[in-house]
């Protein structure tokens, strides 16, 4: 009986429940206590499993994470359970019913797509991967619509069912992998797959992915929860623009669709810097968030659009600038002093200066907050000083 087994059964569900809320300070006190009265692998094996959920509560919420069994890999690998279920949503949208989900992990995806009313084919090569995959499922109470199979994807046939969803893994023993073709399985037959899907597919990409790599026949979609990036899908067949780009932020969803605008003009910084969200970024719809509220870029090469008015848009952050100057910590440190900052956001492009080095420089102190962006103007490295425009 390996460590899954033995946590699924009513002895280890008991002792999961009774590590739960282990604080990590307390977890050598707990484990010597309960080794009096349980074997020491079980001990381990439970508390290992509530240090996963701990940090799963961050991508499934504290209900499912407590329910749910997971394994290194998947926490680090498994979607977040909003984007999943924002993509299962559009999926079930297409009037699609049934999805073989390839590279499937410990069920996340799987999850959202069975909630979302769908059949799903779960597939993974590893076996502890599809245990886990299979547990989630019945604690979960969707195991009538998740059926998972150990098996390699590439030998899987798709054909019974109306989409395919593909999440390649991109990580490898150096840590993640850059180069499409390097992911397993490869780009090129993860897309292979999705064009013979018989209504829909989507692949699950790194949000890094060159835009040269994106097939022309595939839409390209960003997504950010929150206002962190979490990852890029390529959508084949029905609902998807083939050569599209578009930026999706969660919650909502907001969606900004790419209309070819050319890049905007750099020009002088105007009152109003706009921070755009890092799918709007990596999707290079920058200009798109220019002209929604009729500004231009501080440089040439740098996402931070500058603009006279305030004009809100939910897809960048508005920040009023009070200060410009020269990159001069010593000045920085002199105006800070004189406005009583002590809170001190640094935000940053262009820039080799890390935050948190430039904190430790300028040691600020006080009773007001202020925000520095360490960027470049018309090439010339600058330090523009403001706060969230109200």
């Amino acid at each position: 009986m390996n460590d899954l087994d033995f946590l699924r059964t009513p002895e280890g569900r008991a002792l999961l429940d009774e590590v739960r809320d282990t604080d990590p300070a307390q977890e050598l006190a707990v484990a010597t206590r309960l080794r009096r009265t349980h074997p020491a692998p079980l001990v381990s094996a439970a508390l290992g499993q509530a240090r996963l959920r701990q940090r799963a509560v961050a991508k499934f919420g504290a209900a499912d994470a407590g329910r749910m069994f997971f394994t290194p890999n998947g926490v680090e690998q498994s979607t977040r359970a909003s984007v999943a279920a924002y993509r299962a949503e559009r999926l079930h949208g297409l009037g699609v019913r049934s999805v073989a989900d390839l590279c499937c992990g410990i069920g996340g995806d799987a999850i959202a797509l069975a909630r979302a009313g769908i059949r799903v084919l779960a597939v993974d090569r590893d076996p502890l991967t599809c245990e886990a995959a299979r547990a989630n499922a019945d604690a979960l109470g969707l195991a009538d619509l998740i059926e998972v199979r150990e098996a390699d994807v590439t030998e899987v046939g798709t054909a019974p069912y109306d989409a395919v969803f593909v999440d390649p893994a991109r990580r490898g023993g150096r840590g993640r992998i850059f180069d499409p073709e390097a992911y397993s399985p490869p780009l090129s037959w993860a897309v292979a797959a999705a064009r013979t899907a018989s209504r829909a597919a989507a692949l699950k990409v790194a949000p890094g992915i060159p835009h040269e790599a994106v097939p022309a026949d595939a839409e390209a979609e960003w997504i950010s929860d929150g206002g962190d990036v979490k990852e890029a899908v390529l959508w084949f067949g029905a609902g998807a623009a083939p050569g599209a780009v578009r930026a999706t932020l969660l919650p909502g969803p907001r969606t900004l669709p790419g209309t070819g605008l050319p890049d905007p003009e750099a020009r002088t910084p105007g009152r109003y810097l706009y921070e755009p969200d890092g799918a709007v970024v990596r999707a290079h719809l920058v200009a798109e968030v220019a002209a929604q509220v009729g500004g231009g870029l501080l440089d040439a090469t740098i996402a931070y659009v500058t603009a006279d008015e305030l004009r809100p848009t939910p897809y960048a952050t508005a920040y009023e600038i009070t200060d410009r100057m020269p990159f001069n910590v010593k000045k920085l440190k002199a105006l800070l002093r004189e406005r009583g900052v002590g809170t001190l956001t640094v935000k940053k492009r262009g820039s080799a200066v890390e935050p948190e080095e430039l904190r430790k420089k300028v040691r600020p102190q006080g009773p007001n907050a202020a925000t520095v962006f360490l960027t470049r103007v018309a090439g010339a490295p600058t330090m523009l000083i403001g706060h969230p425009a109200r």
